[in-house]
């Protein structure tokens, strides 16, 4: 903690694995390259109508050391807040459109990576029908090519982005993909309609966005391929999943 200058009884941060110091944030740091990546990001990245939990060095210039890294702490909780979260996922992958593509992200091979890639038609692993293969084998037939240009996009903002009254939304994380700019808010409308009780019409309010359709495949594919490689998946995601498989096929 004093590496950062933290002061003050540390306090563990709900539902997660960071804990708060007096105004800082320290987390645990999985993958070195990824967090000195978005902390270089964050630190220089400026988005209307978004706060950002801007990174903090420690006292001799670090992003991270001894496995921790730290950001400033921004008040707030997750709320069901569906279009601000769409819009803070829209523009913040504006921000992010000429940020060159991390080089980490080639060598990823955790399970979101692998999904997403599974998605997108670039590996061919088969996805337990058990776990949700069978959806995916439905809707995979329906991919059509993309031609929008890739740049990096946040991905999983829902849940993440906090909302403290009526200030500006909070981003205090994101993981990066290089994809198309509105799938990251295509990521955010699903998971809105499988964990958050969005509907049909939710969904259509978007799609004036390009490509809208077959973004939103790929994201409900890229979200049930995920489930299948999680472990942990439960019963409930998968029930929120098909919800999300049962609306996106309507749209298609």
């Amino acid at each position: 903690m004093g590496a950062f200058g933290a002061a003050g009884e540390p306090e563990r941060l709900r539902g997660s694995s960071a804990w708060r110091v007096g105004e800082l944030v320290l987390k645990p740091v999985r993958d070195r390259a990824r967090a000195v990546w978005l902390a270089n990001t964050l630190a220089k990245l400026d988005v209307p109508d978004l706060q950002l939990a801007r990174p903090v060095r420690t006292t001799d210039g670090r992003w991270v050391i001894g496995g921790w890294s730290a950001s400033r702490f921004l008040p707030g909780q997750p709320e069901h807040r569906h279009d601000e979260i769409m819009l803070a996922a829209l523009k913040l992958a504006h921000a992010l459109a000429d940020v060159p593509r991390p080089p980490f992200l080639s060598g990823r091979t955790d399970s979101d990576a692998l999904a997403d890639r599974i998605a997108w038609g670039e590996a061919d692993v088969p996805v337990d029908e058990a776990k949700g293969g069978r959806w995916f084998e439905v809707l995979a037939v329906a991919r059509r090519p993309v031609r929008l240009p890739d740049q990096v996009v946040p991905g999983d903002l829902f849940g993440t982005v906090l909302f403290d009254g009526p200030s500006p939304p909070g981003i205090v994380d994101f993981e990066p993909y290089y994809r198309p700019a509105e799938w990251g808010v295509a990521i955010a409308a699903v998971d809105a309609v499988a964990w958050g009780d969005a509907d049909l019409e939710f969904l259509r309010r978007w799609s004036h966005l390009p490509e809208w359709r077959q973004l939103l495949l790929r994201a409900v594919l890229f979200r049930l391929a995920g489930n299948a490689l999680d472990p942990r998946a439960t019963a409930s995601a998968l029930d929120g999943l098909r919800a999300a498989a049962a609306w996106v096929s309507e749209l298609l």
